[in-house]
C-alpha cells in the first residue's frame, strides 16, 4: 500500500516538473525567441540554424508539458492529484529550468545571451534571482505538503 502511494506522489511531484520545464520553455522561446527576437536558442551559426535550433526548443517544450498532462489525467483518473504537491512541483521545476538556462546555456555552454548589445549583467540578475524565488516559493509549498502528509499519517 505505502509502494502505490509513493509511486502516486512520485507521479504527482514529477508531472509538476514537466509542467514547469515545458511552460518556462514555452514562455521563453515565445516571449525572447520570437516576439522580441532577441535570441534563439542556439546563436553560434546562421540564422537558420538559430530557427531550427528553436523549433527543437519549442517542440522540447511541448512534449514536456505534454506529458505532464497525460500524467496528470492518470492521477485524476485515479483520484490521487494532489494539486498542491503538483503546484509546488511546478514552480520548482519552472524555476529549476530557469536557473539552468541562465546558468548552464547563457554562461557556461554560451549558447546564447539574454540579450546582445546591453549591458547584459542585469538581465542575468533579474533572470537568475526570479529562478532562485520560484525554487524556493516551490520547495516551501512542496515541504509545507510533506509535513502535512507526515502529519496526516501520524493520525492514522
Amino acid at each position: 500500500m505505502r509502494t502505490a502511494k509513493r509511486t502516486l506522489e512520485a507521479l504527482n511531484f514529477w508531472s509538476g516538473i514537466l509542467f514547469g520545464l515545458g511552460a518556462v520553455a514555452f514562455i521563453d522561446e515565445t516571449i525572447f525567441h520570437q516576439i522580441l527576437h532577441w535570441h534563439h536558442f542556439y546563436d553560434k551559426s546562421t540564422t537558420s540554424i538559430g530557427l531550427i535550433s528553436d523549433g527543437l526548443f519549442h517542440a522540447f517544450s511541448w512534449f514536456a508539458t505534454v506529458a505532464s498532462l497525460f500524467m496528470v489525467a492518470d492521477l485524476r483518473r485515479k483520484n490521487s492529484w494532489n494539486k498542491k504537491r503538483w503546484f509546488g512541483s511546478y514552480i520548482l521545476g519552472a524555476g529549476l529550468f530557469q536557473l539552468y538556462d541562465g546558468i548552464i546555456q547563457h554562461k557556461i555552454l554560451n549558447l546564447h545571451q539574454i540579450r546582445y548589445n546591453v549591458e547584459i549583467f542585469y538581465y542575468d540578475l533579474v533572470w537568475n534571482l526570479i529562478a532562485a524565488v520560484m525554487i524556493i516559493i516551490g520547495l516551501v509549498i512542496l515541504q509545507s505538503e510533506k509535513q502535512k502528509s507526515e502529519l496526516k499519517v501520524c493520525e492514522e
